[in-house]
């Protein structure tokens, strides 16, 4: 099946899952100016806590998912994996030839397609930072999309952080590593932080500077392209305390604690998409 471009100046979207990352996807397209809040479109559902109220930025509440996929081009499935497969065969009968966007984790391309019945579909892993605008995403096409459908959903992804397109078979090792990467570097920062207690600093001041020092050491790398290895020698003197501390994460095995989590998280990720 052939599949022409969406044109970029009228194209409406919609959310199926009106949840905490559709939120976040959709402020940040609002915030960019990338489309107006008129041409995004939700239907609320049973969530744990209070409904998000979408209207507060402007994005119209439809009464059914149903009404949501008719009134879009572009439509994001942004529901539960466990729940993905029986949403999408509902909707079949009105996806036609819709471009179709899933950020459910674990569920494959092929099955997907299979559900929705045709093969324009692009799977997206974001990640939490999202919520403020900072996430690292990954996209994969499906057999059907074109050239043009990537480019417009790096588009959107764009709007709340970076996104890179891979091989669908990578996607277990990116889930180890940036779905669940933020949790690795909350539990750091937690860690420097207390580090920080333990040498006298009063709770908050700790907490700030080691937040901002993991942001900092971050943005230097994105910004000056620099590898990490060579910053960290920038730094690090002769007989200085830095490397008095380097050394006990050495002895720690911090790197080997890292990387083992990463494969962990990436071994666990194939194991779901399994079942």
């Amino acid at each position: 099946m052939e599949f022409l471009p969406i044109s970029l100046d009228a194209y409406r979207l919609g959310f199926i899952g009106a949840g905490k990352m559709a939120e976040s996807l959709a402020r940040g397209i609002v915030q960019s100016g990338l489309l107006p809040p008129s041409r995004i479109s939700t239907a609320l559902y049973p969530t744990p806590g209070p409904p998000i109220d979408f209207e507060s930025f402007g994005v119209r509440v439809l009464p059914k998912n149903e009404n949501v996929v008719e009134e879009s081009d572009v439509v994001i499935f942004s529901v539960k994996p466990q729940i993905v497969k029986n949403v999408v065969l509902k909707l079949r009968p009105l996806l036609g030839k819709k471009l179709l966007v899933s950020i459910a984790a674990g569920i494959k391309l092929k099955d997907l397609q299979d559900w929705a019945g045709h093969n324009r579909f692009i799977r997206v892993m974001p990640n939490t930072p999202a919520a403020v605008g900072e996430a690292a995403s990954v996209m994969s096409l499906g057999e059907g999309a074109i050239k043009e459908d990537g480019q417009l959903i790096a588009k959107l992804f764009g709007s709340v952080g970076k996104i890179w397109e891979a091989e669908e078979k990578l996607f277990d090792a990116i889930t180890g590593l940036s779905g669940s990467g933020p949790a690795y570097i909350f539990l750091a920062i937690e860690a420097l932080a207390d580090g920080g207690v333990a040498a006298g600093l009063p709770r908050e001041l700790a907490l700030g500077l080691a937040s901002q020092t993991v942001l900092g050491a971050a943005t230097m790398i994105t910004k000056t392209g620099k590898h990490p290895g060579q910053l960290k020698d920038d730094v690090t003197s002769p007989g200085g305390t830095t490397i008095a501390g380097i050394h006990e994460l050495e002895k720690g095995r911090l790197r080997g604690i890292f990387m083992n989590a990463v494969v962990a998280a990436a071994k666990r990720s194939q194991e779901l998409s399994e079942k």
